[in-house]
């Protein structure tokens, strides 16, 4: 049986050849570039140590948001653990830019669904009921954005701000390319110059040799315990835009008067650059796993997203099952070869902020950390497993063993 496997891996990994050649190519020039904003912004072992109380003069945090406002092509940056997630840092950012009847769009449909407390719901402290305005447009089938009706919306409306999210979140849809969106962006200033494009850029870091923020958006936005905490920073956020953007957030972030003044971490910051100088291999690595393990399940029948022949743009590789059962097998056996709580089954429950139930598969040594092997979905037609992470080739590839088996 292990001949037989061992065979099977090597004929898939033949298939991929040119994908992990493309990978590495990327990985390189992500690497270079996050080199030199170390050099530029003069990181030393200084930058490393915790401060307590306000944080005034920390150099470690002012040092770190300099880093990532280079590597990522803003002027300037929010890079903390006072974020304590991807939703967090969005949320900051909604609140910080948009005020009473301001118009929020969405662009790539209903963002994800964790955010949908923070736009609708009287109450509960919601955009609504600060008396600002969504709405949304769909993409079109292939992924692909609406541009004219884009264009008219944007024209009639002169909106705030316009939203993307680049990765899919719990639907069947493609991830984004910031090459994708270039032509996108510069029309809707040319139709209204202020207008603040944002972008929920998480799982997309280091995919490409780009960012959006390379290509005009004013602000993108993410998770540390994703791609660009390397799978070494313990918790946190980024925000990177322009001067305008990240002063308008600040003051959402702490207050009006302190804004990026404070922010204290006693623990210290070197993981949080270390993780960042790992990112473009680590990113690497994930993406060459979902890459073997989208072959096989595409060899085995399934339909997964993106298919193996398109680029990826994100590090999640879906995966479309016929059943319930099917779907809850193949998270369940992530979990199996997690190297943290492995003898754990997962279960799906009422997880917060979402709607259905979600059953997720994550042993890993950050909690819920989605740069490291992990699974998850919420269950519900179509039942579609969202794998994403890695942080070595090799601990994906153990996994891909036991998919061959099971199937």
């Amino acid at each position: 049986m292990d001949k037989e496997i061992n065979e099977i891996l090597r004929e898939t990994e033949s298939k991929l050849k040119h994908q992990f050649e493309r990978i590495d190519e990327i990985a390189f020039k992500n690497q270079k570039k996050i080199l030199k904003a170390f050099t530029d912004a003069r990181v030393s072992t200084q930058c490393f140590a915790g401060t307590t109380g306000y944080g005034y003069s920390d150099v470690g945090r002012e040092t770190l948001a300099k880093v990532y406002a280079n590597v990522f092509g803003g002027e300037k940056a929010i890079v903390s653990p006072i974020l304590t997630c991807g939703t967090h840092a969005i949320t900051t950012v909604l609140y910080g830019i948009l005020k009473a009847g301001d118009i929020m769009l969405s662009v790539t449909g209903m963002p994800y669904d964790t955010i949908h407390a923070t736009i609708f719901g009287k109450g509960n402290g919601s955009l609504e009921d600060y008396g600002i305005k969504f709405q949304q447009i769909q993409l079109n089938e292939d992924s692909s954005f609406k541009e004219q009706e884009i264009y008219e919306k944007v024209k009639k409306l002169q909106p705030k701000m316009v939203y993307l999210q680049r990765s899919r979140g719990y639907s069947s849809r493609k991830a984004l390319s910031p090459y994708d969106m270039a032509n996108l962006f510069k029309n809707i200033k040319a139709l209204s110059k202020d207008t603040f494009i944002v972008v929920d850029n998480c799982y997309g870091e280091f995919v490409d040799d780009i960012e959006p923020t390379d290509v005009g958006a004013d602000v993108i936005v993410g998770s540390l315990i994703k791609n660009p905490g390397g799978g070494l920073a313990p918790t946190g956020g980024y925000i990177v835009g322009s001067e305008k953007a990240i002063d308008l957030i600040s003051a959402r972030y702490t207050n009006p008067s302190l804004k990026l003044e404070v922010g204290s971490f006693e623990m210290g910051y070197r993981l949080f650059y270390q993780g960042l100088f790992m990112a473009p291999h680590t990113v690497a690595q994930a993406l060459k796993g979902t890459a073997l393990v989208g072959q096989i399940m595409e060899d085995k029948g399934y339909k997964v997203i993106p298919s193996n022949n398109e680029k990826p743009q994100d590090i999640v590789k879906s995966v479309v099952f016929n059943t319930a059962e099917e779907l809850i097998k193949f998270v369940q056996t992530v979990q199996k070869v997690s190297p943290i709580d492995g003898y754990v089954v997962p279960l799906p429950w009422d997880m917060p902020g979402y709607t259905d139930k979600v059953i997720m598969a994550a042993g890993t040594f950050v909690g819920g950390s989605s740069i490291e092997l992990s699974c998850d979905s919420p269950i519900r037609e179509p039942y579609i497993a969202y794998f994403q992470g890695g942080l070595t080739y090799e601990h994906v590839k153990a996994f891909a063993e036991k998919l061959i088996e099971l199937y």
